[in-house]
């Protein structure tokens, strides 16, 4: 099985978390992420989107290292 690294970790938190807040906006109407740190967005605001899309891809790669690790040859 494949060991999860510190990165691969805090990827899929931040994942998670994106998830929820984008639930959160969808069914109430507003951003948490606004709310939290302004708006418009400030520099932290900013950068926390940037580190969930640096996650998505991380999460990314990791499906394929995943895939090509554990796919059943003939």
């Amino acid at each position: 099985m494949y060991k999860f690294n510190i990165i691969d970790k805090l990827s899929i938190f931040l994942i998670v978390l994106a998830a929820l807040i984008s639930g959160i906006t969808g069914i109430l109407g507003f951003n948490l992420i606004e709310i939290i740190f302004g708006e418009p967005l400030n520099f932290i605001g900013r950068l926390l989107y940037i580190l969930v899309g640096v996650a998505g891809i991380d999460i990314l790669l990791f499906l394929f290292k995943a895939k090509t690790k554990y796919t059943l040859h003939k």
